[in-house]
């Protein structure tokens, strides 16, 4: 597979989306990395878990800068096995339901890695379920039929991923902004699952 067809394959399955921007330098990334580890014979479900991995180690090494270094590579490992599967052409429902169950539960030791650099627990615990509740609603629209369940939130998980990066990098400068990050992080969550609640209630 090429990149040209990568990127045919990538936007397919992701309801069309348009590859620009960002999205395409990251796809472009993935794509160079994804051939590597196909003659590496890396299968897709080893990156996936491997991505679970790199969480537990954020949440272990919470009080450490190298837990931003093991979140950047856990929030990678969930677009890498993607696209693994993609040149590999070996995408599947079983695999779909492990990266699925995977985020879900990396995500929970990202919330838990937040709350032991100081952040209270009932923010980060609303954070969280809203969240794991927007994930929960595209996926039964999806099930239930609806196709452009890809809208586009402000609270994404690579935005979820960033506010914790930063918060990472700030306890480590001693710079006491934790609580303010949690507290907006907590916002712009409970918008984004608004938003999805909004957009599958108008379009089932």
């Amino acid at each position: 597979m090429n990149q040209s067809d990568f990127f045919k394959a990538w936007s397919q399955l992701h309801g069309g989306a348009r590859i620009s921007g960002i999205v395409k330098g990251w796809l472009t990334i993935s794509f160079v990395i994804a051939k590597l580890l196909v003659r590496l014979r890396v299968a897709p479900n080893a990156i996936t878990l491997l991505g679970l991995f790199f969480a537990v180690l954020t949440s272990l090494n919470s009080q450490s800068l190298i837990a931003a270094l093991f979140l950047l590579l856990s929030l990678a490992s969930d677009g890498i096995d993607g696209s693994l599967a993609l040149v590999k052409k070996s995408a599947s429902s079983r695999g779909a339901i492990l990266d699925a169950v995977t985020d879900r539960i990396a995500e929970g030791f990202w919330a838990l890695t937040f709350y032991y650099l100081g952040a209270p627990l009932w923010i980060v615990l609303t954070a969280w379920l809203s969240a794991f509740t927007q994930e929960y609603v595209r996926a039964r629209a999806g099930g239930l039929g609806l196709r452009a369940v890809g809208v586009v939130t402000i609270g994404e998980r690579p935005i979820r991923a960033s506010f914790l990066f930063v918060a990472i990098i700030m306890h480590f400068l001693e710079l006491n902004y934790v609580n303010a990050l949690a507290i907006i992080w907590c916002s712009l969550q409970f918008l984004s699952l608004t938003t999805v609640l909004r957009f599958a209630y108008k379009n089932i």
